[in-house]
């Protein structure tokens, strides 16, 4: 049978900051060049069914962005340890260990092993790109190769395609009822979810409001819903970095309201969070983003957004008519 290998080297890394070689991270271009390869397997139905990844930083930064790209899940990622210095000889043992189960697998790494690897499985080297480089960061190539993974040996694999990240089209595909269009982020971008934390005091109903990245507006705590995650457990894992509290989501319905961003809308789902704990400040994620508890009547006051302002006071007079649990 015929068995795809993806081997994928990792995005740009940034060299600006001064961490070592293994937590060295991905430079913006290096995350959407990752974030476009996986969007181009999945257009083309060429998802692997495993991802081995170095467990280097820029390595598994590109592997958990492809791999969301491509509608998998982080916990899809296998960080395998020896990939990180890896010469072209145990990157021939790992593949071969594969299960057969397994018919297409993706390899993230770095050169000079995966030039060697890849010319090693050919009959002939890599080919040169127009800039006289075979193997750039955020380069795929796909090869096809005959019989199991053990059975792997020198020359017998086909080269099927080399693609550079930044040869592909800078937008995402994305799904609409009215056909396919380009976007300026991965589709996954634009599912987001929310929590309106809240608490009795003194029978009152407060609200917590956070400052925004910047501090410039007052907000709540929102992000994308990551593949894997519900919206709700979404929600709640944004509340836990954003705003450094914890609780339980309300059994009330929650709202809908739309967000503009990243060159479209953004459908938000918001749920009602009773908080249970608040982080001491030195011990946030996001310690720069204001905390501010409010009478629920007076935070929509301190929100810009009209349609989250219409939701946010339906949704506190759902909790106000259930009352303190």
């Amino acid at each position: 049978m015929t068995r795809e290998l993806l081997l994928l080297r990792h995005g740009k890394s940034d060299w600006s900051k001064p961490v070592s070689d293994f937590q060295r991270p991905l430079k913006k271009r290096g995350k959407l060049g990752a974030q476009r390869i996986g969007d181009w397997l999945a257009e083309y139905e060429l998802v692997p069914q495993r991802i081995l990844s170095s467990p280097a930083e820029r390595a598994r930064a590109t592997a958990e962005k492809c791999a969301k790209a491509m509608g998998c899940t982080v916990a899809e990622v296998t960080l395998e340890p020896s990939l990180y210095e890896a010469d072209a000889e145990e990157l021939a043992r790992l593949v071969a260990a594969s299960g057969d189960a397994v018919e297409r697998l993706m390899v993230v790494g770095h050169n000079p092993a995966l030039e060697e690897f890849a010319d090693w499985l050919l009959p002939d080297p890599l080919p040169e790109g127009d800039d006289g480089k075979r193997l750039p960061t955020a380069t795929l190539v796909r090869l096809a190769l005959e019989g199991s993974w053990s059975s792997l040996t020198a020359g017998n694999a086909r080269l099927l395609e080399v693609q550079r990240a930044k040869t592909l089209p800078e937008g995402f595909v994305f799904t609409t009822p009215d056909g396919i269009e380009r976007r300026p982020r991965p589709a996954y971008y634009y599912t987001q979810s929310a929590v309106l934390p809240f608490r009795w005091r003194d029978g009152q109903l407060e609200v917590l409001l956070i400052g925004s990245s910047s501090n410039r507006h007052w907000s709540l705590p929102k992000g994308i819903v990551e593949p894997g995650l519900s919206a709700a457990q979404s929600a709640l894992k944004e509340a836990r970095e954003e705003a450094g509290i914890s609780g339980e989501i309300a059994e009330v319905t929650p709202g809908h309201y739309p967000h503009a961003k990243w060159g479209a809308r953004c459908g938000v789902t918001l749920f009602a969070m009773r908080v249970d704990d608040q982080l001491p400040e030195q011990h946030r994620e996001e310690p720069q983003r204001t905390r501010r508890w409010l009478p629920a009547e007076a935070a929509t006051e301190h929100l810009e957004q009209p349609s989250l302002v219409v939701e946010l006071r339906s949704l506190i007079e759902r909790l106000q008519a259930e009352g303190p649990a």
